[in-house]
């Protein structure tokens, strides 16, 4: 029976196999640049292997820090391939060769999304490192040469947001095949940069744009994946979580922490989620306990099955509770409303929501009120504030992103669909009767 339960719902796993880091990302939410003290001996990975294969694991997504650095990284990725799942990996891409992806190549290793945060300037800038970002076309290049499956994955927020467009561009003629796209949160050194950060109300300037960069992706081959704080329910949702097909049917339903996903950290830590903060979400360890105990038997990572079911919104608070989607969505992205509020169950970065306060003339900022501790994976804590929609943007502000903040190359192919804002507002017309705004 346990088997069984744990094959049904766990098959895709996150494994942050060191945090050693050659990039200093003022971004990052594991606070990446040395290795952990007590990072799993290779031993111990092998045996994390095997128990992870049967656990019904089928996929496993090497990270860091950079993954690349640790000295058995190649044999722990064989391993796994060995053992029948499908090894991946993510990078920064900085310091890749030939040499090492026709090895990564020989291990297994099919996909590889590296990481690209902006145009030169943004990503350099986000990623602490100069010429960071000629390196990250450079090992899409050499990954590509190697028959290995390039993707990116990219960081929304105020410094990025602005040059989409033309990111995807470039992206796109570097290789890339799939687009992995999440908003920037505050966990980590994030956390220390509250002003890049995205504010609620800039999600209505977000998601049009995001549309529009869907629809020419999907039309031109390319797959765009939305993240788990992209969304939700708002009149872009099927195109963005279809991977740019209008036509598609998939929508949110819910985080999959503990459910279809697992969070592995370089110490043995076991979480539902990869990005969840550590502290809070972090059911043992594998030096303790088995695998498979950890997944079926710790109030960390089951929570999900409670909140799947028709009481699972008791965690629910603010405007989420109210909402008309609670017991489907059950708050979005639990990650990204415990690191704003130091807890779940309120979701700031949702369409929907955005949408439904505009229909009534009001929107959404948030404030830090308490910094972070300064550990990895680790978060502040920020105030909400609701205010009326027209009012003065506070002074000082010099991120604030508008539409006309959005640089559009030309030429741009029209929106193949009815007006994009014009969708918005039959959205908010629809979904106003139905509204319990706090």
């Amino acid at each position: 029976m346990t088997q069984n339960w744990v094959r049904r719902h766990h098959a895709y796993a996150v494994w942050e196999i060191t945090l050693k880091c050659n990039l200093a990302c003022s971004h990052c939410g594991s606070r990446a640049g040395d290795a952990r003290q007590d990072e799993l001996t290779t031993a111990e990975c092998l045996d994390l292997v095997q128990q992870m294969a049967e656990a019904g694991i089928t996929e496993v997504t090497l990270i860091g820090g950079e993954a690349f650095l640790r000295r058995d990284w190649l044999e722990i990725a064989a391993a796994i391939t060995a053992a029948g799942m499908r090894p991946t990996m993510t990078t920064g891409g900085f310091g890749l060769s030939a040499g090492t992806c026709a090895k990564m190549a020989e291990a297994g290793i099919g996909t590889v999304s590296v990481s690209v945060d902006g145009l030169e300037a943004v990503h350099d800038k986000l990623r602490g490192r100069p010429g960071s970002h000629q390196q990250c076309l450079k090992s899409m290049r050499l990954l590509g040469e190697a028959g290995i499956t390039v993707g990116c994955n990219s960081q929304i927020n105020r410094l990025s947001a602005r040059n989409f467009p033309e990111l995807y561009l470039l992206l796109r003629d570097a290789g890339m095949k799939a687009w992995q796209l999440q908003l920037t949160v505050p966990m980590g050194n994030a956390a220390d940069h509250a002003n890049i950060l995205l504010q609620p109300a800039e999600l209505m300037v977000i998601y049009p744009m995001l549309a529009r960069v869907a629809q020419r992706a999907y039309n031109e081959g390319v797959a765009i994946n939305a993240g788990n704080n992209i969304g939700y329910y708002g009149p872009f949702e099927v195109l963005l979580r279809n991977l740019g097909n209008a036509q598609g049917d998939l929508i949110w339903q819910g985080c999959q922490a503990g459910l279809s996903a697992l969070g592995i950290e370089a110490n043995g830590a076991i979480k539902g989620c990869p990005s969840l903060p550590t502290s809070a979400y972090v059911g043992g360890n594998i030096r303790e306990r088995k695998l498979r105990d950890i997944l079926v038997n710790t109030p960390e990572l089951t929570f999900n099955l409670k909140e799947g079911s028709d009481e699972g919104t008791s965690h629910m608070w603010g405007f989420c509770q109210g909402c008309q989607f609670a017991k489907l969505c059950r708050a979005g992205c639990n990650w990204t409303s415990h690191v704003f509020f130091d807890r779940r169950g309120n979701n700031p970065y949702c369409h929907h929501r955005a949408l439904a306060l505009d229909s009534r003339g009001l929107r959404e900022r948030v404030t830090l009120a308490r910094k972070a501790t300064g550990l990895p994976f680790d978060n502040g804590c920020f105030d909400l504030h609701q205010e009326p929609r027209d009012q003065a943007w506070p002074e000082g502000d010099e991120l604030h992103l508008t539409a006309a903040d959005i640089h559009w190359p030309e030429p741009w192919p029209a929106w193949e669909g009815p007006d994009l804002d014009g969708l918005q507002l039959d959205y908010q017309q629809r979904i106003q009767p139905a509204l319990k705004i706090p």
